[in-house]
């Protein structure tokens, strides 16, 4: 699959639900002996579009690559406070 075509999806928390993020919003972090995806790096955006920090997503943690939709894993819905 080209990056082209994973830019337009969604990021969703299968756990909680929420939206992270589009993937073409983020930095990819690849492994340079390998070339394969180690990590997802996610802008976390405040109320009014400004940066607030940083989502770090394992690409283990991706579940399913849908046809507008990425699917991941991420944290304890039980354990998260807020």
């Amino acid at each position: 699959m080209r990056f082209s075509q994973l830019a337009n999806k969604e990021i969703i928390n299968l756990l909680t639900g929420a939206r992270l993020g589009v993937v073409g919003d983020s930095d990819l972090v690849v492994d340079p002996h390998t070339g394969q995806i180690e990590k997802l790096i996610l802008p976390q955006r405040g109320r009014l579009g400004r940066p607030t920090g940083i989502t770090e997503i394992a690409w283990s943690a991706v579940r399913r690559v849908g046809p507008e939709v990425l699917i991941v894993e991420l944290g304890d819905p039980h354990g998260q406070s807020g």
